[in-house]
């Protein structure tokens, strides 16, 4: 099973007589259908055990949403809001650039260490090829700030002369996201082929420690740091 962060709604109906919350009813039905289908997959998730986490009638989850799909493309899209909402938190501007990097993979890392949904439900998309959040309005300008930030900090330290010239933001941040999502995501597996325990205790901070090297010592500039490559 795989466990989950809660808004701190119930999630329940709301009693009789009481004035309805439209959007707190909208969101208790995202965080009901986040935790069906992180649970069961998009194939496997069931509208009716939705209906039934949330307290509510399946016409009411229908009123909200009128198919599983367009549900299913909610909860992508909250995920990656929250994954955004979390990085917006982290103030680039406010570190020198090598500890920027540093911090900026470490809250990504975390976020996917605290909220391994986020892993199954991406994997769960990627395999449908992504069918679902093509539709979204929304998720593709979500990371445009943060873009933005990196670029600046990224900027500040090669005026500093201590980043490399011509980095790509965008592959930056791919590889950022995908040296931490990976080994999350496949430590089950790597543990038996290497035969190595990658779910012991110190395991995941050990990776961190290696992924931020990594792309430290693809950013710094060799001319000036002497630091090999």
């Amino acid at each position: 099973m795989v466990t989950m962060r809660k808004r701190g709604s119930d999630g329940g109906a709301e009693p009789a007589g009481r004035k309805r919350d439209p959007e707190r009813t909208r969101l208790a039905i995202i965080e009901a259908a986040r935790e069906e289908f992180a649970e069961n997959g998009y194939d496997g998730a069931r509208t009716d055990r939705i209906a039934t986490r949330t307290g509510m009638s399946k016409g009411v989850l229908y009123h909200y949403f009128n198919s599983k799909d367009e549900l299913f493309v909610a909860v992508l899209e909250d995920i990656y809001r929250e994954l955004r909402s979390q990085n917006e938190a982290l103030v680039l501007a406010d570190f020198e650039p090598e500890a920027g990097i540093r911090e900026l993979i470490a809250h990504t890392y975390n976020y996917f260490v605290n909220h391994p949904e986020f892993i199954v439900l991406v994997n769960s998309e990627n395999l449908m090829k992504s069918e679902h959040l093509a539709r979204s309005e929304s998720v593709r300008s979500m990371f445009s700030p943060l873009s933005q930030r990196l670029g600046e900090l990224i900027s500040r330290g090669q005026k500093q002369g201590i980043f490399r010239a011509n980095v790509d933001i965008i592959e930056l941040y791919i590889s950022i996201v995908g040296l931490g999502y990976f080994f999350l995501s496949n430590r089950w597996t790597l543990s038996v082929v290497f035969n190595r325990d990658l779910l012991a205790e110190g395991a995941e901070e050990k990776r961190l420690a290696h992924m931020t090297e990594m792309v430290l010592d693809y950013l710094r500039n060799v001319k000036t740091t002497g630091e090999p490559k």
